[in-house]
């Protein structure tokens, strides 16, 4: 039976009032300027209330949710272990003075947990994390260039963005040395060019770009950047904010076989309560103690309290394994549901953060139609950004959102007869 088609009324009159009052509306990668939501009258714009594996827009309409809030969301909206835990901490104290001492149990549980943490340093975003990364890179080696592989993001940052963004000066991005993923041999190369003057390679553990396939690492690959890095005196640095925690509580470092010198954690450390992490090695330790770097909310203690409990859950019911065992039977069933409708789904990136792409079309219109068909019918994609697995998740939901991709994809096979 065809499922009712969402309606959209009050999402957008919150927008229009949005606009009279909010630079876009909606700003940011959550906006619908992004690039990720198209055709836009397809997603609603403003929520009203999540739980688990859904959440409800301001029209009532349930999705099941494959954003996660863009990461945050990975045990369940509203995870009662987290919240509890982070409620009765805000009941004695939350920002306050002195800290915490919730920020040393935190600090020594990621010790024990992050295979290449020596210490911890905390903050609130993925970007202050990336930033004082670079920071602690430069000081420690009194150099100034950055390696970054191409198609990367590490934040918005001056020095994260490209010389002709607005508001970005030349001298933002002077130092940085732009090199293709996967190529340890280009890395060698600006290397040679630069003898001296790197302060630091950073990457994601896989290339997990918008708007492009996402790329494993290579055989050897980390193997080989881990040993230029030695070799030449470079820092190495895993931007794990994104990963981090679903594919290795260890670290993307470890699960790939390679041991980071600073690794950065941010979306999936607390639950969606605002938090980051930088752990690093204990050669470093001492120069991260010398940059002045802080922020009026970064030793908050419910966020400490919700990250251990998120943590130790994740430990309880091995969370790597069931978002892979998770992601791996949506993305079976969704390639063999596009496959029944003469189409070619490419499933790409980890399990656990999956990359989604129509491949019968250069163009990607038909992936975007074919998303949009999906929203529109209670199952939350974007046309070119990675998606998440969260804990809540149910074979059901999967089962679910199998059957409303299989309905998308009959919709778009009628409605382009010069297919078949």
């Amino acid at each position: 039976m065809a499922r009712e088609i969402n309606k959209y009324d009050k999402s957008r009159e919150w927008f229009k009032r949005a606009v009279e009052v909010i630079p876009s509306g909606v700003y940011g990668h959550l906006g619908p300027a992004e690039g990720c939501f198209i055709p836009v009258d397809a997603f609603p714009l403003f929520s009203e209330r999540a739980q688990g594996a859904y959440f409800w827009d301001v029209d009532g309409n349930r999705f099941i949710d494959y954003m996660c809030a863009y990461g945050p969301n990975v045990l369940g909206y509203g995870d009662p272990d987290v919240d509890n835990a982070a409620i009765e901490q805000l009941k004695k104290a939350n920002c306050t003075t002195s800290p915490s001492y919730k920020m040393v149990e935190l600090a020594e549980l990621l010790v024990d947990t992050v295979h290449s943490a020596d210490w911890a340093f905390f903050a609130k975003n993925g970007g202050d994390v990336t930033t004082l990364a670079i920071m602690t890179a430069r000081a420690a080696t009194h150099r100034k260039k950055i390696v970054f592989t191409k198609g990367f993001y590490h934040g918005v940052a001056p020095w994260t963005q490209k010389i002709d963004y607005p508001g970005v000066l030349p001298e933002d991005v002077a130092n940085n040395i732009y090199i293709p993923w996967n190529d340890a041999d280009a890395f060698e190369k600006v290397i040679a060019e630069n003898e001296g003057e790197i302060a630091a390679f950073i990457s994601t553990p896989y290339m997990h770009g918008n708007f492009v396939d996402n790329v494993l690492p290579a055989e050897g690959y980390w193997k080989r950047i881990r040993e230029l890095c030695d070799k030449h005196g470079i820092v190495l640095i895993c931007d794990d904010v994104r990963c981090g925690f679903r594919l290795d509580l260890a670290g993307s470092d470890h699960y790939f076989g390679f041991e980071a010198d600073l690794i950065c954690f941010c979306k999936a450390i607390a639950n969606g309560w605002n938090m980051s992490a930088l752990c690093g090695k204990e050669h470093l330790k001492s120069v991260v103690s010398g940059i002045t770097y802080t922020g009026s909310y970064w030793l908050s203690a419910a966020p400490f309290a919700a990250a251990i409990a998120t943590i130790n859950k994740l430990k309880a019911i091995d969370g790597p394994k069931m978002f892979k065992e998770k992601g791996t039977l949506l993305a079976e069933g969704l390639k063999a549901a596009a496959a029944n409708n003469g189409f070619d789904l490419i499933v790409s990136g980890e399990p656990a953060l999956f990359y989604l792409r129509i491949a019968n079309d250069d163009s990607l219109m038909l992936h975007q139609e074919w998303v949009a068909e999906c929203v529109k019918r209670g199952v939350f994609f974007t046309n070119h950004h990675n998606h998440f697995i969260n804990a809540a998740l149910t074979e059901e939901d999967i089962a679910e959102t199998i059957e409303v991709a299989e309905e998308a994809f009959k919709v778009v096979k009628r409605n382009h007869p010069e297919l078949q």
